[in-house]
């Protein structure tokens, strides 16, 4: 009995074991199959990650050489640019040297001719003092005498010439003035513009701390590329203290470039995609904001029935100045003189308005040809069928073209009177009150001189003189030499007329 349970347990145990080596076989059996899956599940995910690795690095490759061809692109047109100007700097410096040569030709036909010129006048020399001596002899007067008494006699005849003659000149030169003012406005845009271009094309945003510069820029630059590629704005982070630097030549743009920066800094998100979103979102509220800006404006003055370009075109005043002056402010000064002159003048009013209003609407287009902003402001208001009134006036204000109307000489001077008004183009009033008051002392400075008045904004300066101290002919000479002073002595916006009036009264008294 004893040798049964013995064996029966001997029997068990032995059971166990096995069922205990069977199990760890089963396991190792297992675990090799866990570890084989989870290397070939490995392998797979590598592959798919080497295959995403090789898109992206295809897609950067696309993108960069895109950007390469672009830039190449670019770098070829400005190339080309640069051997049409070669080519037409070489063609003008072959004409200089042509007519240089031209030149030295005439030079040395006039040298000739001088030669025989002094021959000619040494023998008229010597004939004429035998002619002198003659008349000498016959008259009995000395060739002094005889002179001086042909001065006399012709000091006045050559003083009406001398001015005729100089009347006649300055009518000349005015013919040919404007070919010579375009060279020197363009001479002086060259020299001295650089400060205006720089005042009103460049914004400043500012900032708490420089930390923030970093987050504007981002990694690699990503950040100030995504938001000057959304503006069209170019940002300017420099070594100034807490400013960042919006410079475009568009107000608008540079207006959606600040607020938008302004936005991301607040919310401390900055990143590319946000930048967009911004962009879009203060695009949409810059636009909107026009239009209501546009209605509201026409609303004000009472003007109705526009189109709706025009409507956004008088919006987009707002972010454009003239000569330091705002536009919308400009214009809505013109529409409210227009129709007080049209008034007054029995017009109607409220078409000078419209008209004062439109003057300027050249000066805002989406696209910007190559016409003058009166021109392109008449077409403008054509496309939008305004009345041909006030197409005629928008195109004749600045002399482009002839007016029909006679609105179109009312909007002439209200925009002169808006513009010259003291203070509206950045001149302050003391300065200005200066000027006036220099101007009508050089004139009083003059003998013969009994009052002196600068009007028009000191456009003008009436001189009135004495008439028993100054006659006619030096009424007119003494015109010449105040424009001359001024224009030697003094600085001065436009051009100033100078009117001389001497007049004789006549008074006698019935008892």
């Amino acid at each position: 009995m004893e040798y049964t349970i013995i064996i029966s347990a001997l029997t068990l145990v032995v059971g166990m074991i096995i069922s205990y080596i069977l199990w760890n076989m089963l396991l190792a059996r297992r675990k090799k199959m866990i570890i084989q899956d989870a290397e070939s599940e490995a392998e797979v995910i590598k592959k798919e990650k080497i295959l995403q690795a090789k898109e992206r690095f295809l897609q950067l490759k696309t993108e960069h050489d895109r950007v390469i061809t672009e830039k190449n692109s670019r770098m070829a047109l400005a190339e080309n640019k640069f051997k049409q100007r070669e080519t037409e700097t070489s063609k003008k410096f072959e004409e200089v040297q042509r007519k240089q040569k031209e030149l030295d030709i005439i030079k040395d036909n006039l040298t000739s001719q001088l030669e025989i010129v002094d021959k000619k006048s040494d023998e008229l020399e010597k004939m004429h003092k035998m002619h002198v001596e003659k008349l000498e002899f016959l008259s009995g007067l000395s060739a002094e005498d005889a002179k001086n008494q042909l001065i006399d006699s012709l000091k006045a005849e050559a003083r009406t010439a001398a001015m005729s003659s100089i009347n006649e000149i300055m009518d000349e030169a005015k013919l040919t003035a404007n070919k010579e003012a375009k060279r020197v406005i363009v001479q002086t845009i060259q020299r001295v513009a650089t400060e205006t271009a720089i005042e009103n094309s460049v914004t400043v945003f500012h900032i708490d701390s420089d930390e923030i510069k970093g987050r504007i820029i981002g990694r690699e630059g990503r950040n100030i590329r995504a938001l000057e590629a959304a503006t069209g704005v170019e940002i300017i982070v420099d070594d100034t203290p807490e400013a960042i630097i919006l410079s475009a030549f568009d107000p608008v743009r540079r207006e959606i470039a600040r607020l938008a920066l302004h936005q991301l800094v607040t919310d401390g998100r900055i990143h590319p995609a946000r930048i967009e979103e911004v962009v879009l979102k203060v695009q949409k509220q810059i636009e909107e904001e026009i239009i209501e800006v546009g209605k509201r404006t026409s609303i004000d003055l009472g003007i109705h029935g526009l189109h709706p370009e025009l409507i956004r075109l008088i919006g987009k005043m707002k972010y454009r100045s003239s000569y330091g002056q705002n536009l919308l402010q400009h214009s809505r000064e013109v529409a409210n003189l227009c129709a007080i002159m049209a008034t007054e003048l029995g017009l109607n009013a409220k078409t000078a308005k419209r008209a004062g209003l439109l003057h300027d609407i050249g000066k805002v287009p989406d696209d910007e040809p190559e016409l003058p902003h009166a021109i392109l402001g008449m077409k403008i208001a054509e496309r939008c069928k305004e009345k041909p009134d006030v197409c005629n006036a928008i195109g004749s204000h600045h002399d482009e073209t002839e007016m029909t109307t006679l609105f179109a000489p009312i909007v002439q001077v209200c925009d002169a009177i808006s513009g010259a008004r003291p203070g509206a183009r950045r001149e302050v009033v003391e300065s200005y009150i200066k000027r006036l008051k220099e101007m009508e002392d050089m004139a009083y400075s003059y003998p013969g001189v009994l009052k002196t008045f600068a009007i028009q904004a000191g456009r003008e300066l009436r001189v009135i003189v004495g008439s028993e101290k100054i006659s006619d002919e030096e009424a007119a000479k003494l015109s010449f030499d105040i424009a001359k002073k001024i224009q030697d002595e003094m600085t001065y916006p436009g051009q100033v007329k100078i009117t001389v009036i001497r007049e004789t009264r006549a008074i006698s008294y019935a008892k």
